[in-house]
């Protein structure tokens, strides 16, 4: 079942400046977060424009339908943050509750979770 990272493309990491940097720290990090998600055949990207967890900039989300889902946040705009987050995203999409086990967290990830989310019920 395919695993969908969502990225927050307006975050803004304090001290942002505009006239030096003029994509927001959403941005690089959605677009590193596509290319290693490049091939993937259970993880697919999307961007959004704000995941309202502006104090915990850059925020992602790993979403599955019928899965514990995760809010994520507070990470630099690097490779290693992005590889860490698509390496979790194909972990949850293979498990089949959505959660994984922290023995086999990558480390990129570690301290960044914010909230889980039960699966959503079907209605009666």
């Amino acid at each position: 079942m395919t695993t969908w990272i969502t990225v927050c493309d307006t975050c803004k990491q304090d001290g942002w400046d505009p006239s030096a940097q003029p994509r927001t720290d959403g941005e690089v990090l959605a677009e590193l977060i596509e290319a290693a998600a490049k091939g993937q055949d259970d993880v697919k990207t999307r961007r959004f424009s704000c995941l309202m967890g502006c104090k915990r900039a850059c925020n992602v989300t790993i979403q599955s339908a019928g899965k514990f889902n995760y809010s994520l946040g507070e990470f630099e705009p690097t490779e290693d943050a992005a590889s860490g987050i698509v390496d979790y995203a194909a972990k949850h999409a293979e498990s089949e509750t959505g959660q994984v086990p922290y023995r086999e967290w990558p480390e990129a990830i570690k301290g960044h979770f914010v909230t889980r989310h039960v699966p959503l019920t079907e209605p009666e």
